[in-house]
């Protein structure tokens, strides 16, 4: 059946900050031996919904990629996984597969393994994320504040965080929807337009990649919202 992603979002409990500050270091490292995997991305966020500038001292993100859906059962259940879980006062997991890629991370790109949604059927999930080019890092984030706002605005969007693998410069949105109505919504109008467009002309990314999946599983509370 192909590849399928897991998408897990941590915000560590006061008491294993230092655990989490570690997985940073050795988060990949302990990644290598796992069976099935793909790829993997250990991530930070913003403070607050993850769009700013000023990092979180708390929550993370791992983003994975596996051969199978089996494999995912299993690191879902995994020690890798579970420690995550039980060192957070929030988390939530989500078992993806991609109807739509476009672009690559780090070289990567996503098999397309599940059929395209009807518009008002859902949810569906979406993760955007680029690689920005120094010399227009400024002008990135002159744009980022009304994006933010128009997303956690939009009618139809049930989760959205800003996530990266680097500070200013390596950047990704996960983005969960109650439909692809209301992602195409969203997507054609108001600030993210604007910025979709701006990308375009201003070359801001040495590479990018935009996904859309349909969720096998959602897990979990993130932010006040339970999910599953």
């Amino acid at each position: 059946m192909g590849t399928v992603a897991v998408f897990l979002l941590a915000d560590i409990a006061p008491r294993h900050r230092l655990w989490g500050y570690a997985r940073f270091v050795i988060g990949r490292f302990a990644m290598r031996h796992v069976p099935g995997l793909v790829m993997s991305k250990v991530m930070g966020s913003g403070d607050g919904g993850g769009f700013g500038l000023k990092p979180s001292r708390s929550r993370q993100a791992l983003f994975c990629l596996f051969t199978d859906e089996d494999s995912a059962d299993l690191f879902l259940k995994s020690p890798i996984a579970q420690a995550y879980a039980q060192r957070a006062q929030e988390f939530c997991s989500a078992k993806l597969r991609a109807y739509s890629c476009r672009g690559a991370w780090s070289g990567q790109s996503i098999a397309v393994t599940a059929n395209p949604p009807d518009s008002g059927s859902g949810p569906i999930a979406t993760l955007t994320r680029a690689s920005i080019r120094p010399m227009s890092a400024r002008r990135f984030w002159r744009m980022q504040p009304a994006s933010e706002v128009s997303l956690n605005e939009a009618s139809g969007c049930l989760l959205a965080t800003g996530v990266g693998e680097a500070p200013f410069f390596r950047q990704a949105t996960f983005s969960l929807w109650a439909n692809t109505a209301a992602m195409d919504a969203y997507a054609r109008t108001g600030a993210h337009l604007a910025a979709i467009r701006a990308a375009h002309e201003g070359a801001f990314f040495s590479e990018s990649m935009f996904a859309r999946f349909v969720p096998l599983e959602l897990a979990g509370r993130w932010r006040g919202q339970s999910y599953g």
